[in-house]
């Protein structure tokens, strides 16, 4: 047993950095040792959807395993810098602190704010004061290329919005979805893959501004269509073999015959 470490009944923080640090010793874990930021940098990724899935899932024993495992990602990446001697666990939680005091000034300070709207609005103020980003256009570059699609196109127009930069209503994002449409059949029809790519890409934009203003999240929302369409598939492989049929042999026409079918039985 590797020298340092004592069984509990019940550990803390403090023995989560212990035990981290002990798992990267030369005479630790070989796996955790030979770990980077790079290699694990996706691990963290896996670790943050299977939060996601768990509170979707109502699960509340899920949910503890899950985030600890997030937890163990954020000290194994402290414990990487300590080695450097760049910052600790604790320097983390303290800028943290300073963070969060900082960003409530209607708490920890002398400002008032009547609703959760007003709250928002302080905390983009601050942060763009703190980060020194002085337009808007800097706070839409802050905005992490590496965020999902849709949600880093959702930030963006968010920050636009606040200063007005929007559609009055609804119809006008719907308007625009119509409008991408036709530019993209066009470039299907007439323009270079580029140009198709592209316009694809503005006519995804734009549903995701339409999105903003049925107050729905796009990407729970594809998530949702997604999952439909899985489940409809389903139903259509399931009576193609009670019918007999080859789907990969049957036409078109009779594929979407069983997929009307399989829409009726399934709203």
């Amino acid at each position: 047993m590797i020298k340092g470490f004592e069984f509990k009944e019940r550990y803390n923080t403090e023995d989560l950095i212990s035990i981290i640090y002990l798992l990267r010793q030369p005479d630790g874990c070989p796996w955790d040792r030979e770990q980077t930021h790079d290699s694990i940098k996706k691990n963290f990724i896996e670790e943050t959807y299977e939060v996601v899935e768990a509170i979707n899932k109502n699960s509340s024993e899920m949910l503890r395993e899950e985030l600890g495992d997030v937890l163990m990602q954020i000290a194994l990446h402290a414990q990487m810098e300590a080695e450097q001697s760049n910052f600790d666990y604790n320097d983390i939680v303290d800028d943290l602190c300073k963070k969060l005091i900082i960003r409530h000034p209607h708490v920890f300070g002398d400002e008032h704010c009547d609703n959760s709207e007003q709250v928002l609005e302080t905390w983009n103020s601050v942060k763009m004061k703190t980060k020194g980003q002085k337009t808007v256009t800097e706070a839409m570059n802050s905005v992490p290329k590496e965020l999902p699609a849709l949600m880093r196109a959702e930030k963006v127009q968010g920050k636009a919005a606040k200063i007005g930069f929007d559609w009055d209503d609804v119809s006008g994002a719907i308007e625009k979805i119509r409008s991408e449409c036709y530019e993209l059949v066009d470039a299907i029809e007439n323009k270079s893959k580029a140009e198709q790519i592209e316009e694809l890409g503005d006519l995804l934009f734009s549903c995701v501004n339409a999105s903003r203003f049925i107050d729905a999240d796009s990407e729970e929302a594809l998530n949702l269509a997604t999952n439909k369409f899985i489940l409809r598939f389903s139903i259509v492989e399931n009576l193609a073999k009670e019918r007999g049929i080859n789907m990969k042999e049957a036409s078109l026409e009779e594929l979407d015959k069983l997929w009307d079918e399989a829409k009726t039985m399934y709203n």
